[in-house]
């Protein structure tokens, strides 16, 4: 007897819909991440249910409560259809392009059924697909080479437009350009290409002085906090990354120190925080990989120059400093940013899933208990570092706008073990969230967090008062 798949899907809290249709779209939005995957969507693309031809301009009608229940890695069963045609499903995929042509923050979306769906970067998916919103799925295709090409020309402009290279950057930046575009999406490189080189090497020389006058000098000098403050910097690097092998090289561990040390004492509303230390690794491995090749499981500092050394240590102490000029909330006394975020996460998560929302609080778990550390180390320690430096070309695409964003890609992470903590008590849930199962995470199980988080936040941004009460 086959299995029935249509009551095992969950009921939509909208109640709106029957638990076969919301089934039906949520396997449609899998079978468009499969079919995507490795492919880049320029505009916005909305998944739309409608029964009249494209042709005829229907526009989107999909409901919100279609959203309501969080993908996991197990909704798909062995014997369930994966076909990536949507024809005789009623649903249709078109492209909509906004009149700016911004990905992030989009206010144009005239459907809360707008799901943006985005690419994988990996390197063995080098295929894009483009969608003509007159044409039906099987549109249209290139080669990723495409988007490739329009970085470069981004890139190669006197003046490089920031707000397009956000755009192009939101789904994954080619390693080879990582550095120079974080630079830019950053501020610390100028657009403007003429200053770009003289910009550096001032900022570059300036962090050199920076050091010379608040970290190579005797204790003596130093105040009793200051000196605290500098122990705890060198208990906690060690502890940074500690299952990246690379890390641990004493030359990085005081590349880290100085940079650390350096921060706080520029930065006395907050000073040192536990948790800032997570936040160099990216650059650090970022700016190295211009200078070396290969994996940085191969790596070795000791071939590079003590100049190399020197502006990649200042690169990455600018960029942090930049990064974190937006979320200075997030380290001060008692980390007020970090406790809105968190307080807006429970709320999100009760409106888009009630029952694991429910359940977390019939069982007394305070999501600070598991989602101050995720906000407070930007999600370094819950997936494999290997995936952390796609994770924040998204980060440092959304701008000043991350903190918000932020939220979203907190619950589409956390919902992706949906099924699985309604099963679990108390001290299960505690466990399971501390120790993620994520070892294995790959691109595409990233990329799927994005996009969830991407969908949700298009459907709730138009409502500003969708967290309240």
């Amino acid at each position: 007897m086959s299995k029935d798949t249509s009551g095992e899907r969950g009921t939509s809290s909208g109640g709106g819909a029957s638990p076969n249709l919301e089934w039906r779209f949520n396997q449609t939005l899998r079978n468009v991440q499969g079919l995507l995957k490795g492919r880049s969507i320029p505009g916005k693309v909305l998944l739309s249910r409608n029964s009249e031809p494209l042709s005829q301009g229907t526009s989107p009608g999909a409901s919100p409560q279609y959203f309501n229940r969080s993908f996991s890695e197990n909704d798909q069963d062995e014997d369930e259809p994966n076909d990536s045609s949507f024809e005789g499903e009623g649903w249709v995929l078109v492209q909509k392009q906004t009149r700016t042509g911004k990905l992030r923050n989009s206010k144009s979306t005239t459907s809360m059924g707008a799901a943006k769906v985005f690419n994988n970067t990996s390197p063995e998916n080098s295929t894009s697909f483009s969608i003509d919103a007159q044409r039906p799925v099987a549109g249209a295709r290139a080669t990723d080479s495409a988007r490739v090409t329009k970085i470069t020309q981004e890139l190669s402009r006197p003046s490089v437009i920031l707000e397009k290279l956000r755009e192009l950057s939101w789904s994954g930046i080619p390693p080879y350009m990582r550095p120079n575009i974080w630079r830019l999406l950053l501020g610390y490189a100028p657009p403007n290409s003429d200053r770009r080189e003289a910009v550096l090497s001032r900022k570059r020389l300036e962090y050199v002085e920076c050091v010379s006058q608040y970290y190579d000098i005797p204790d003596t000098e130093r105040t009793d906090e200051e000196i605290n403050m500098l122990r705890q910097i060198a208990v906690d690097c060690p502890r940074t990354v500690p299952d990246v092998a690379f890390f641990q090289h004493a030359l990085v561990q005081k590349s880290l120190e100085r940079i650390l040390y350096t921060w706080a004492i520029r930065h006395p509303a907050s000073g040192y925080v536990q948790g800032i230390n997570d936040l160099v690794t990216p650059f650090l491995i970022v700016f190295l990989s211009e200078h070396l090749e290969g994996g940085m499981e191969n790596w070795s500092v000791s071939d590079l120059s003590p100049q190399i050394l020197s502006n990649i240590e200042a690169d990455c102490y600018w960029c942090l400093s930049k990064f974190l000029d937006g979320m200075q909330d997030h380290y001060t006394f008692a980390q007020p940013g970090i406790q809105r975020l968190v307080f807006r996460l429970k709320e999100l998560v009760r409106r888009i899933d009630e029952p694991v929302s429910k359940h977390i609080e019939d069982q007394g778990l305070e999501f600070l208990q598991f989602a101050f550390r995720w906000f407070n180390c930007l999600m370094i320690r819950e997936i494999p570092f290997h995936l952390v430096t796609r994770l924040w070309d998204t980060y440092l695409a959304e701008g000043d706008s991350l903190p918000e964003f932020l939220v979203y890609i907190s619950a589409s992470f956390l919902l992706t073990w949906s099924d699985k903590l309604q099963k679990l008590d108390f001290q299960e849930m505690v466990m399971f969230l501390q120790h993620l199962p994520t070892k294995n995470w790959s691109h595409h199980e990233l990329e799927m967090v994005l996009s969830r988080a991407y969908m949700w936040h298009t459907m709730f941004n138009s409502s500003p008062s969708h967290l309240a009460g």
